[in-house]
C-alpha cells in the first residue's frame, strides 16, 4: 500500500509545486513504489512540427517519479531529483501522455527509478521516451551522517 495518497500529493502541489497544477497533470494510480500519471493534450506543450514539446516530456517523467519516490517514503516534500536523464524514442503524436514510473531502488538517501512515457492510446506502438532519474531523500531530523 501507497504510503501517500493522490490527495495527499494534490495538497502538495497546491501549496508547494504551483508548475505542477499548471501542466496539468492527473494521477491515475499510485502503488508501492509506482504510478501512473496523465498529462493532458494542450496545444501550449506542442512544439514546431506539431509534436509534444521535450521539456513538457521531461516534466511529466519528473513528477512521476517524484509521486512514485513519495509513495514508498511518504510525505516527504524535499525529496529531489539530482539526475535525469531522457532518450526519445519515437515521436509522439499531439494528444495526451501516459507516464509509468516504477522505481528500481531505494536506498535511505537515493531513489532511482525508470518512466516509460506513452502516446495516450497509441501504447501498443511501444513508449515515445524512456527516462531513468534519481531522486535525493533528505536525512531524517537528528541524523547526523
Amino acid at each position: 500500500m501507497p504510503r501517500i495518497s493522490i490527495e495527499e500529493i494534490d495538497q502538495i502541489c497546491e501549496q508547494s509545486l504551483p508548475w505542477a497544477g499548471m501542466m496539468g497533470f492527473e494521477i491515475a494510480e499510485i502503488g508501492k513504489g509506482t504510478c501512473r500519471v496523465r498529462l493532458p493534450q494542450s496545444d501550449r506543450f506542442l512544439r514546431p512540427g506539431g509534436t509534444v514539446s521535450g521539456p513538457a516530456l521531461m516534466s511529466l517523467a519528473d513528477y512521476a517519479m517524484y509521486v512514485a519516490v513519495l509513495s514508498r517514503i511518504g510525505r516527504v516534500e524535499m525529496a529531489v531529483t539530482t539526475n535525469l536523464n531522457c532518450n526519445f524514442l519515437r515521436r509522439p503524436k499531439p494528444g495526451a501522455v501516459i507516464a509509468e514510473c516504477r522505481l528500481i531502488k531505494l536506498g535511505k538517501r537515493l531513489a532511482y527509478g525508470e518512466v516509460s512515457l506513452y502516446s495516450e492510446g497509441d501504447e501498443a506502438d511501444g513508449p515515445v521516451a524512456h527516462v531513468t532519474a534519481t531522486y535525493s531523500i533528505p536525512p531524517e531530523r537528528g541524523d547526523a551522517g
